[in-house]
């Protein structure tokens, strides 16, 4: 076959490939003509193999030319899968657009169409609201933290049982050896927020915190609030203070008893358990004489403020933190923590708040 003949060949080749291209109306019709051009089957793919038989002399020649011929094509039919891919895309826009003008559609009230707050939103609304009026702002941080500033900066030990796999998640090691871990607590923002603020220093931190625990009353994924106060002469006097105004302004109990037991934390000394009045056969809270472990506090460890940089001859701070579930279901009488995350609508109908009554005061909590 002569150079000339060669050529045309391959011209009338690329000309049906290209015509074939244009008329493929789908990606369907796109990849037949792919497969049939390029595929392991195709007829440059076949030229390609029959490079064998073409004589030496004109081995070299035939291969460059059927090389730019098959980049040529490739170029083209990749060229009709983006303008494809792109004409699908307007024509399913333009199929799924949503007419903003209209006006919405009544429904019922009590229909599955009405929206509610979820309990858990709820309650962070509330603490937000009374913290807020005793000057508290809200800290947040990163969900996967270092296990410096989860457990080391909070004075926790190597041994502690909290490092132990078999009660935290961890992820794969870093560049370091040491491996990341998703927060067993909201303290790691507490860390954070002494690094970042010069005292004095007041905020709570709700959020999102993972340990290996599942039953009834905990989940593998749970909320926590804590909050952090650093500031001159800071005594056990306000942390009592503040909590007991807390915790009475919440579940709207005036005269609801609390108690202080002596604990230990690795981040506070001293450290408290707080309690509060309940009656064990009832359930009902503020009446009785039992009492009903409710949170966690303390004066900040002088080591935790050194490690932040914080002189704690100087400045002292205390800190708390409780489950937002926790106190959830004691306020709302919920007896299973599981529903909370089981995204039951009659569930969220039952217990959810109303999305146009925000949180304030002056509700009386």
């Amino acid at each position: 076959m002569s150079e000339a003949t060669e050529a045309a060949e391959l011209a009338a080749l690329r000309q049906e490939t290209e015509a074939a291209l244009a008329a493929a109306a789908d990606l369907r019709a796109w990849d037949a003509v792919r497969v049939g051009t390029l595929g392991k089957s195709g007829r440059v793919t076949a030229l390609l193999k029959g490079l064998g038989a073409v004589p030496a002399e004109a081995r070299k020649a035939r291969g460059a030319a059927l090389n730019r011929l098959k980049t040529e094509l490739e170029t083209a039919i990749e060229a009709r899968r983006v303008a494809l891919e792109s004409a699908a895309l307007e024509a399913r826009l333009a199929a799924e657009r949503l007419d903003v003008s209209l006006p919405p559609r009544p429904n019922a009230p009590g229909t599955a169409a009405d929206g509610a707050i979820h309990p858990i939103s709820r309650t962070v609304e509330e603490l937000t609201a009374i913290f807020g009026a005793m000057g508290f702002a809200v800290a947040e941080g990163p969900d996967i933290e270092g296990d410096w500033y989860n457990f080391g900066a909070l004075n926790i030990p190597e041994h502690h049982p909290a490092r132990q796999d078999h009660d935290t998640f961890y992820l794969p090691a870093g560049p370091d050896g040491r491996r990341p871990v998703l927060r067993t607590h909201t303290s790691p923002v507490q860390i954070r927020t002494m690094l970042s603020q010069e005292p004095p220093i007041r905020v709570i931190v709700p959020g999102r915190t993972w340990r290996a625990d599942h039953d009834a009353t905990h989940s593998p994924m749970f909320h926590q609030v804590e909050g952090l106060v650093i500031d001159r002469d800071i005594t056990l006097g306000h942390l009592k203070g503040c909590l007991i105004d807390f915790l009475r302004a919440f579940f709207a109990i005036a005269d609801l008893p609390v108690r202080f037991r002596a604990s230990y934390f690795p981040f506070t000394e001293p450290s408290m358990e707080v309690d509060i009045g309940w009656d064990r056969k009832s359930g009902e809270l503020g009446k009785g004489s039992d009492w009903l472990e409710i949170l966690g506090s303390g004066m900040v460890h002088p080591r935790v403020l050194a490690n932040c940089g914080i002189d704690p001859r100087v400045w002292q701070g205390f800190a708390f933190g409780m489950g937002i579930e926790r106190i959830t279901m004691l306020k709302h009488g919920m007896a299973d923590l599981r529903p909370f995350y089981e995204s039951d609508v009659r569930w969220l109908r039952h217990y959810g708040t109303g999305p146009l009554a925000p949180a304030s005061l002056a509700e009386g909590f």
